[in-house]
């Protein structure tokens, strides 16, 4: 599956660095919204997933990776623009959002301020939306970076996080075969585009801008069961406000391990797209 790149100007100035697989004219559309830190550059594994199944795979940086422009200040609903303006570079009318780990909020915003261009969404680790009500740090391995952001950038950005406390064995033997591709882009990622990291904590841990109730299209989360990084009590958070979602859980993966899901929920967006 062959893929092509471009860097889009946006009307602020900014530049997104966007990127697209080839397929037919009438394919189904994907977002794959990416974790923290990533380049935004299609993985060889989401590519391996969509492929037998007909769908096209759209992607980007988000603010401050892989060539896109800064956007300090930005919240999680910021997404929702830009990724408009991915969809138009492109000529896609209507896509469904796949976010893993940090693409998930990013994903949920689309489908909540995107509504009419949203199919359907699909959040694998995601978190929940920072709340006193709910204790969104319980089971992490470590909060610090997490902590530090809700107490603004230059908090955050004082703290030197390698992302990889909580991974769990089955996180390192997925790292290490069908997944190496995510490893092999989020190092180089984090360590050439800190802010990115550091602007999407700040964004995780601060008001989102959108509310999960205004999400009207279906969503599945699927998270594991030993994910210390994002426990899945996040998901579970989110089962509870998404007017239309469901949870799959699966208690032996981690962090990265529940990954290897991507294929059968593929399978459930496209059934989504037959209803």
């Amino acid at each position: 599956m062959t893929t092509t790149s471009r860097t889009l100007t946006l009307p602020d100035g900014r530049v997104l660095r966007a990127h697209a697989s080839d397929a037919p004219p009438d394919a189904p559309v994907v977002v794959w919204h990416h974790g923290t830190p990533q380049s935004g550059a299609l993985l060889e594994p989401v590519l391996a997933a969509a492929r037998p199944r007909g769908l096209r795979v759209v992607s980007y940086a988000r603010p401050s990776y892989g060539g896109s422009s800064p956007a300090p200040g930005r919240d999680v609903a910021s997404a929702a623009g830009d990724v408009a303006a991915v969809l138009d570079a492109f000529d896609v009318p209507r896509a469904a959002h796949v976010g893993a780990s940090g693409g998930g909020p990013h994903a949920l915003a689309c489908a909540a301020l995107l509504p009419d261009r949203t199919t359907a969404v699909v959040s694998i680790a995601g978190l929940a939306p920072f709340d006193p009500d709910f204790d969104w740090a319980a089971g992490m391995a470590s909060d610090a970076a997490l902590r530090a952001a809700s107490a603004g950038r230059g908090a955050r950005a004082r703290v030197d996080d390698d992302g990889v406390a909580g991974f769990v064995d089955a996180d390192w033997h997925v790292l290490d075969g069908p997944w190496a591709a995510l490893g092999a882009d989020a190092g180089p990622a984090g360590a050439a585009w800190p802010d990115g990291a550091v602007d999407d904590d700040v964004a995780y841990a601060s008001p989102w801008g959108f509310s999960p109730r205004d999400v009207r299209a279906p969503v599945l989360l699927v998270h594991g069961g030993l994910d210390g990084v994002v426990p899945s009590t996040h998901s579970r958070r989110l089962l509870g406000l998404l007017p239309d979602a469901q949870l799959w859980e699966r208690p032996h993966d981690g962090h990265v391990s529940v990954l290897r899901a991507l294929p059968v929920a593929l399978d459930w967006l496209i059934d989504t797209l037959g209803d």
